[in-house]
């Protein structure tokens, strides 16, 4: 059985539970953040299998369901005794193989999809899926955290990120506390901690909740990536509040999607876990992607007929600042202002304004917020001179540099200068296209290197000026990426925008498998210091 029609039939809605106390032990490998040390684990009740296991249909193979459980485990490594192990089928390992091992070393009990042998007194659960059911054994281990906060996710092809953010900033310019868990990183009061994945695995979302909890945080906001719905991260809970931004194809390929419509599919599961669902109604996908919604849903768009619109659009620019303001009709009518370009800007903030009424934020709060709110490597606007505009984002897909440019360009530049390059070991279709939508919208294209991975930069520009010869447009190729912005400051006329994409908030380039320290932003004050030197 695929895994949309796991979650499909299996898909529940549960009640709260007792709260169970336990000790809790980390068990991730790939998010040092999570580890803690033995001192740091504090003591608590014991739980059982039942207990753990109560919202799932399994059948038990081998066994007792009283035994108590002192550690939940997906990691082979961190087998302790008396643990329950949750046996995963990941793209390299199978946690299967080692069943047999995890008794030997004192497991308690086995959460497995397929037969296992193990010997001795050790409880063997079956499953039809143990992403699954680790994500609902998760939930109750931490003691249903989900639902002491107001949980909102977020999910669509663009705009997650930037969205997220707003969100946090109006909230907490209400004076409500929120956590964050997203692309860039996930954020616990005064604690941010380096994203792995966009959506953590599902015990590791659990554990972030339970400490939001405790932080005292009265919501959460978090980026709902089709992977993260894809592999069950997030069943267990409900959404209080499910939000669809827009759709592209995207994440199409090997280990990710089969096809568009797995991906539509996939985000559309967030529409059957919400209480309410919040979409954006300009988008033409929306209807399929919330095809068999359960959730009260309300719209939000340009287009009339939305609950939330935005009309009356405005673009600002003034000393190598721009920004857009717009007056909301509706469910609310106000004006807005965001220093960020172009009407994606105003679809970010209109998804904000929609999320946080549902929370009675004032007006005034709202606006202030928006004004002030600022997202690492998203449309981030770097001041070097009131001649040229420049800006970081992430756009590292067609569609994201597409939608990027074509806002540009409506603010009427001198020039509009696009650097970029691509990653290594990932779709070469992805270079070809975002040559040529350079090429087709850029005044000028700057080819540089990204993230090469285990390729040649060179090949991989080859790659991208085979996509811009399909256009009129200019380029340079300037493998090394610092020269590269050295080059495009340097060059930089009155009038220009200049955009650095793809990179984003991200302060590395990997090369090779190592990741070596790179921040553009730190980049760009070395050559202002170089230059003036």
């Amino acid at each position: 059985m695929s895994y949309l029609s796991i979650a499909e039939n299996c898909f529940c809605e549960y009640n709260k539970v007792e709260k169970c106390m336990r000790l809790i032990v980390s068990e991730t490998t790939t998010d040092n953040s999570c580890n803690r040390n033995k001192d740091e684990l504090r003591e608590r009740k014991l739980v059982n299998i039942k207990q753990l296991i109560e919202k799932l249909e399994y059948t038990c193979v081998q066994g007792s369901l009283d035994k108590e459980i002192k550690a939940v485990v997906y990691d082979s490594r961190k087998i302790v005794e008396g643990c329950m192990f949750i046996c995963i089928e990941g793209v390299n390992f199978d946690g299967h193989s080692v069943a047999a091992e995890a008794a030997k070393k004192g497991a308690a009990a086995l959460i497995t999809c397929k037969p296992v042998e193990a010997e001795g007194d050790v409880t063997i659960i079956q499953v039809e899926n143990t992403r699954y059911a680790m994500a609902f054994i998760s939930a109750a281990w931490f003691g249903n955290p989900a639902e002491k906060l107001k949980v909102i996710g977020i999910t669509g092809t663009k705009g997650k990120t930037t969205t997220t953010y707003l969100v946090k900033s109006i909230l907490e310019n209400a004076g409500k506390k929120v956590g964050l868990i997203g692309t860039i990183e996930t954020i616990i009061g005064e604690e941010h901690i380096p994203a792995v994945n966009t959506t953590p695995e599902s015990y590791i979302l659990q554990e972030r909740f339970a400490k939001m909890v405790e932080a005292g945080c009265e919501a959460v906001v978090m980026e709902v990536s089709s992977q993260g719905l894809m592999l069950h991260r997030t069943q267990g809970f409900i959404f209080d509040y499910g939000i669809f931004t827009n759709m592209e194809p995207d994440h199409i390929g090997p280990n990710e999607h089969s096809s568009f419509e797995e991906y539509m599919a996939c985000k559309g599961l967030l529409f059957k876990q919400c209480k309410v669902g919040i979409v954006n109604s300009d988008d033409s996908h929306w209807k399929m992607v919330t095809d068999g919604y359960s959730c009260q849903l309300e719209t939000y768009g340009f287009e009339a007929g939305a609950d939330l619109q935005a009309t009356d659009m405005e673009l600002i620019k003034d000393k190598g600042q721009i920004g857009v303001a717009f007056h909301v009709s509706g469910l609310l009518d106000m004006d807005v202002e965001v220093a960020t370009p172009g009407r994606f800007s105003v679809y970010n903030a209109l998804t904000a304004i929609a999320i946080c009424r549902h929370f009675g934020v004032s007006e005034e709060n709202i606006k202030k917020a928006l004004l002030a709110a600022k997202v690492k490597g998203r449309i981030e606007l770097v001041k070097v001179s009131d001649d040229f505009t420049l800006m970081i984002d992430y756009a590292h897909n067609a569609f994201g540099l597409e939608s990027l440019l074509g806002t540009l360009k409506e603010y009427e530049p001198n020039r509009l200068v696009c650097l970029f390059g691509c990653g290594g070991n990932r779709s070469k279709l992805r270079r070809f296209e975002m040559g040529e939508v350079s090429g087709k919208l850029a005044d000028l294209t700057i080819i540089t290197s990204d993230n090469p991975r285990f390729e040649k930069p060179e090949d991989i520009i080859a790659d991208i000026v085979t996509g811009i010869q399909k256009t009129d447009g200019k380029y340079v190729e300037i493998c090394d990426r610092k020269e590269a912005i050295a080059y495009a400051i340097a060059n930089g006329e009155p009038g220009d925008i200049i955009v650095l994409a793809g990179k984003g908030h991200e302060d590395y380039q990997e090369i090779e498998g190592v990741h070596y320290p790179m921040d553009e932003r730190v980049i760009i004050a070395e050559i202002l210091e170089e230059q003036n030197a």
